[in-house]
């Protein structure tokens, strides 16, 4: 009985150490949570970059607009007079809109290429300067791995690992 006894004792200050031992080691966490879009949205570059992309792409929309608008009146116009037209003209006609139709189409494609070549000239150096914080900030608070909470892979972290305002510090720090 003694000897039973001796044993749990043994056995609950083992338990009881390697609990405090894991208490001591959970609260440095090797793992930082970051919201790199928290983060983007709240600097004044990021704002400028996207005010920038808004007007190049109103511009973009407003120049395919009115070419749709002046392709539309001609189909409009075509389609009044075409039982007027010979069957040869007819067919040279929607021949020359599917071409142009295809020219508006191509136009588009390439506008949009352009826009995106133009978000990623924008934002490059914007992310360049949110990851070099976020490694600073990682070194500092002896971080191994860093994830961002945005992205659909974290499902679960607690807020003390959440790193996200001392990443923006950094940066708003690093900038003055």
């Amino acid at each position: 009985m003694r000897l039973v006894l001796k044993g749990l004792f043994v056995l609950c200050f083992i338990s009881l150490f390697s609990i405090s031992s894991y208490a001591q080691k959970e609260k440095n966490y090797p793992i930082g949570i970051v919201d790199v879009a928290t983060i983007a949205t709240q600097l004044p570059e990021s704002v400028e970059a996207d005010k920038k992309l808004k007007d190049l792409q109103k511009g973009v929309t407003d120049s395919l607009q009115k070419m749709q608008d002046s392709f539309q009146k001609r189909v409009d116009a075509y389609l009044k007079q075409k039982t007027m037209m010979p069957a040869d003209k007819q067919q040279s006609q929607e021949e020359a809109f599917r071409a142009e139709e295809q020219q508006i189409l191509g136009f588009r494609e390439q506008k949009l290429n352009d826009l995106n070549v133009k978000r990623e000239e924008f934002l490059e150096p914007i992310r360049k300067r949110i990851k070099i914080a976020i490694e600073e900030v990682s070194k500092e608070e002896s971080l191994k791995l860093v994830l961002d909470k945005s992205s659909s892979v974290v499902l679960y972290f607690e807020d003390k690992m959440d790193i996200t305002f001392r990443v923006l510090d950094k940066i708003k720090r690093g900038s003055k």
